[in-house]
């Protein structure tokens, strides 16, 4: 049956999950979680929720969803430490890093990939599997039809999002609030820019980022007939009556009881944007997807009734039997034995000649049955009785309650799980010098003569581009050193295609890719290509770099959203690039924004721009030859000024990432790169190298 893993931002709210039948839970502590809003848990906390979980069968997931520098893995270890002696369960993790950090620390604990890293195909759940991971929670735009795929051939658990808010990008690859705001989603601080209103063109009151969350009630059985192992609702940082409510449903559900008309109105009334979508389980995006939060009612009975679920009493949830001996002359004996083989026993007082009512075998198991108040329900009663003997109710219900007592001691004991010692990544100095030039364009007539005429060390092109026109990328190929920019979503049905135009772009003299997603690393292998690692891999941290030699990348490119001291001091186990001038990609999205407003797909023309209430403009194109959106920031970063001040960082490479510019603007800007033109804070930013994000 699949699990129901439910979210905790508080203990009320883990109880919430619980007492409505939660078969785990997931929960932050601490720090280096995506939900930092959330009130999360100390380790005296963390302590208590395990202990209250394992008690009553349930476990505790411990996420570890966020990126980290450096300067943060010692304490991340201690985290990680902590969290295996308190006995989590499983540890949920973005950060590539993180991910070796865990293996290294506390080999014991299962690591499941988090949905922050951006996992939409076999391949990258492959991948995972590979780092050391034993579940895998896919991105959450995959239809039925993908994940079916997966859970077919995938080494590894697969968990998908059942219920509960939807980004409109892909996880992992949202920067929008990082760069516009300096609050990062990938470091659990989202001030989610995809909730306020937009215009197309000029500003308008309309929400084309704000999706409805999603319901997957109609899902379940095919999800479970696929093998998807886990089904996770989303809501950490949701009230306790939220959790309860959306469990309680979920429970029934996934339990074999009929959907009725009062459970999903239910669910509107606890917390909706105008209703609920499966667009992306039935592989159908658009315009109807979007919707917002209203001010809604308040709905004092039904959370007055969610409250009384996790305050009053207790959810009967572990199976037990009991075995009793009563004989003359000797104490009574009772023996407690749990689902999972545990047997505990206590000794009671020494039964009674009768005289009016004998014990029977019969009366006994009735009364140890009564379990009520108790997370134990009694399955069995397993009992000796000698005739002509009595024992109080009360010497009953005694030894009742301490064996029940001893059996919850023993379920709540920690563990003694084997831990090693943290070691600091292995050092890798950078380049010594000034960076080289590469440079990276959208569209093969950007690739001009001036662009040329400066030598980049790599010229990036997309990979339909080149496979498009092989006459001009062969000659390209001659010119200069080419990579194929792959799409950084590719999903398993989108394979074959991809493949194809490897083919082509290899036969035309290409011998690079640029990938920036986990999955893509095989594919392009097979063909032949070496393998250079883009933005969209988060390297955040000297582990990750470290991590990204392993798998075979032949470079790396260091996060947009860390500070120029925080570049510079990342070990270079791979040659390391900058993005130094460009408009930085802010959002990747499954829905197409452009045809969601038209309803009609010309995402492939000029760009559209979303703007803002503040009159900012946010140019929208198309990801690769695909019919995925990126949102893109409307000003451009710009270091080309400071590039002297750039060469202490070790770094191999300075990117110009060229978006929406012509052939003369690509031409502008190679000659600033000859001659370190100043910064115009009109038309330019610096990005977060000087800011840093929080």
């Amino acid at each position: 049956m699949l699990e129901l893993l439910s979210p905790a931002g508080s203990m009320e709210a883990l109880r919430a999950a619980v007492q409505n039948g939660a078969d785990a839970v997931y929960l932050g502590a601490e720090g280096f979680n995506a939900r930092m809003g959330a009130r999360n848990f100390s380790l005296d906390d963390l302590r208590e929720a395990v202990t209250y979980c394992h008690v009553r069968g349930v476990q505790v997931h411990l996420t570890l969803n966020t990126l980290a520098v450096d300067r943060e893995l010692p304490g991340a270890a201690e985290l990680i430490r902590h969290g295996a002696l308190l006995g989590v369960d499983a540890f949920i993790v973005q950060d590539l890093g993180l991910v070796s950090l865990c293996r290294q620390i506390a080999p014991e604990v299962p690591v499941h990939a988090s949905t922050q890293m951006s996992i939409h195909s076999l391949e990258g759940v492959r991948a995972a599997a590979e780092l050391g991971c034993s579940r895998v929670v896919l991105a959450r735009e995959l239809p039925e039809e993908q994940i079916a795929h997966i859970c077919r051939s995938s080494p590894v658990e697969i968990e998908v999002f059942g219920h509960g808010a939807l980004c409109m990008c892909y996880s992992g690859q949202c920067y929008f609030s990082a760069v516009v705001g300096r609050r990062s989603g990938n470091r659990g601080q989202c001030a989610q820019p995809c909730r306020l209103p937009y215009g197309y063109g000029r500003f308008e009151q309309r929400y084309p980022l704000s999706l409805k969350d999603s319901c997957a009630l109609a899902h379940l059985r095919r999800l479970e007939e696929m093998g998807v192992t886990s089904l996770k609702l989303e809501g950490r940082m949701k009230r306790p009556e939220y959790v309860a409510v959306v469990t309680r449903i979920y429970r029934a559900a996934l339990d074999g009881k009929p959907i009725r008309r009062s459970d999903l109105d239910e669910l509107e009334r606890v917390f909706s944007r105008q209703g609920f979508t499966d667009g992306y389980l039935r592989g159908e995006t658009g315009p109807e997807m979007l919707g917002i939060r209203g001010a809604g009612r308040e709905e004092r009975e039904l959370l007055q009734a969610a409250r009384a679920t996790y305050e009053n009493g207790e959810r009967p949830r572990v199976p037990v039997r009991f075995y009793a001996l009563i004989r003359r002359d000797q104490p009574a004996l009772l023996a407690v034995e749990d689902d999972g083989g545990r047997i505990l026993k206590c000794v009671g007082e020494t039964p009674q000649t009768a005289v009016n009512r004998e014990l029977t075998r019969e009366a006994l198991a009735q009364r140890l049955a009564k379990t009520g108040g108790t997370p134990y329900y009694c399955t069995e009663v397993r009992a000796v009785v000698e005739p002509g003997l009595t024992l109080s109710a009360s010497a009953v219900n005694g030894l009742r309650r301490e064996a029940l007592a001893r059996l919850t001691a023993a379920r709540g004991q920690l563990p003694r799980p084997a831990l090693n010692q943290y070691s600091p990544p292995l050092r890798f100095e950078g380049h010594a010098g000034a960076p080289v030039l590469t440079a990276q364009v959208r569209t093969l007539e950007q690739a001009t003569e001036a662009l040329l005429a400066a030598e980049p060390a790599v010229l990036y092109v997309p990979l339909g581009q080149l496979a498009a026109d092989p006459a001009q990328a062969r000659a390209l190929a001659q010119q200069t050193n080419v990579a194929a920019v792959l799409p950084r979503v590719v999903w398993d049905r989108e394979n074959a295609a991809v493949l194809r135009q490897l083919d082509a772009a290899y036969a035309a003299g290409v011998r690079q890719v640029l990938a920036g997603n986990l999955g893509q690393l095989s594919l392009a292998v097979s063909r032949g290509f070496e393998v250079r690692g883009d933005f969209g891999l988060n390297v955040f941290n000297s582990r990750t770099a470290a991590q990204l030699r392993r798998m075979g990348f032949v470079s790396m490119t260091a996060s947009f959203e860390l500070l120029l001291a925080q570049v510079r001091d990342l070990s270079k186990a791979l040659p390391t690039e900058l993005i130094a001038y460009g408009r930085l990609p802010l959002m990747l999205t499954e829905n197409c924004l452009v045809k969601n407003r038209t309803g009609v797909c010309s995402c492939q023309g000029p760009a559209v721009r979303l703007v803002d209430r503040t009159g900012a403009e946010f140019p929208v194109v198309s990801d690769g030859e695909t019919c995925r959106s990126v949102v893109l920031n409307g000003r451009k970063l710009y270091l080309l000024d400071r590039r002297r001040s750039l060469n202490g960082l070790g770094l191999w490479g300075l990117r110009l990432l060229f978006t929406t510019e012509n052939p003369r603007e690509v031409d502008r800007i190679v000659e600033a790169w000859r001659s370190g033109a100043p910064f115009d804070p009109g038309q330019h930013t610096r990005g977060l190298y000087l800011r840093g994000v929080e």
